[in-house]
């Protein structure tokens, strides 16, 4: 018997579909759940750090996967930083990680156009992180930086002159985002063959005190002006599991997706077919798994994962 739908169908019975708190399961229970995967894929913003600084026991956990023979890899939505620059984090916060233990937004659209046998310019809303992947699989660019209205608006559309060249538009994250830039999108993107990626729909950053927008804003203002959905890379859509799948020969049934986020990495998850874990330092907490949970809505009931905990950390004392 498949011991990772073994385990699930013990989660599955024991708490429906309620999810688990890790807290109720007995250390033989947990110990049968953690041999049920090979592959950990994990989120990182609320999940292993917050800014600059690890979670409480969070880089013991991930290193003991790695150390325990299990094939890990980041799973960001951050579209602001290259795959090498994530590693220069993670390697600086204790992870012992390489290039090849990232998946970021950013590398997963060079990845689709370099499969495209994408071969013109590409109009990016965001930032480096973007341009330098682009550049890595030898595809050009244009619009990464400032562009603020100069002058009056009719100064700036009659003063705006679209590249031939630019075959595609990628919307990420960008505080520069700007009434010209989103133009300028919807210039190009008003042209159906114009390729048109978000790199994730997230709505804000996991901030206690404030506000951060996140790039969902940003995407959907775009999407709104140029009434055309993009193709999204990030968290929840399956590209992500076409890559692992693919290039990494992951197994979906014997690999878990570890989360802050129930609407992202839980639902990645369930769309791959991967066992799903939901940590409290981050976005959602318990009450929510309890409240979609109790949903009518199949598509809500999606969002509740297998099991619950506080943190990372409570992984530790059983590995």
């Amino acid at each position: 018997m498949n011991i990772g739908r073994a385990a699930s169908r013990l989660l599955s019975t024991m708490y429906r579909d309620s999810g688990t708190n890790l807290a109720s399961l007995s250390p033989a229970q947990i110990k049968t759940w953690l041999d049920s995967f090979d592959t950990v894929l994990t989120d990182c913003d609320g999940v292993i750090w917050v800014d600059n600084e690890p979670l409480s026991h969070a880089t013991d956990v991930i290193n003991k996967f790695i150390d325990n023979g299990k094939k890990l890899f980041f799973v960001t939505n951050n579209s602001t930083k290259t795959r090498p620059e994530f590693v220069t984090k993670a390697v600086n916060l204790g992870f012992n990680v390489g290039v090849d233990n990232i998946i970021s937004t950013a590398y997963l659209a060079a990845q689709y156009l370099k499969a495209k046998k994408f071969n013109k310019k590409v109009y990016v809303i965001g930032t480096t992180g973007i341009t330098r992947e682009l550049e890595a699989v030898g595809i050009e660019h244009i619009g990464v930086g400032p562009d603020n209205l100069q002058g009056t608006l009719v100064d700036a559309v009659h003063g705006f002159s679209p590249d031939p060249e630019v075959g595609a538009v990628i919307v990420g994250f960008d505080e520069h985002f700007s009434f010209v830039k989103m133009m300028k999108a919807a210039t190009y993107l008003n042209d159906p063959e114009v390729i048109f990626i978000g790199t994730n729909t997230d709505e804000r950053f996991p901030l206690p005190d404030r506000v951060i927008p996140g790039t969902g804003s940003i995407v959907n203002a775009v999407t709104t002006c140029t009434e055309r959905p993009p193709t999204v890379m990030g968290k929840p859509n399956k590209y992500i599991c076409d890559i692992l799948e693919q290039q990494y020969k992951v197994n979906p049934e014997r690999t878990l997706m570890i989360g802050d986020r129930c609407n992202t990495d839980i639902l990645l998850g369930k769309n791959c077919g991967f066992q799903t874990l939901l940590v409290e330092t981050g976005i959602h907490k318990a009450e929510d798994v309890a409240k979609f949970a109790q949903s009518d809505d199949p598509e809500t009931r999606k969002l509740v994962p297998d099991v619950y905990s506080g943190m990372l950390g409570d992984l530790l004392p059983y590995l």
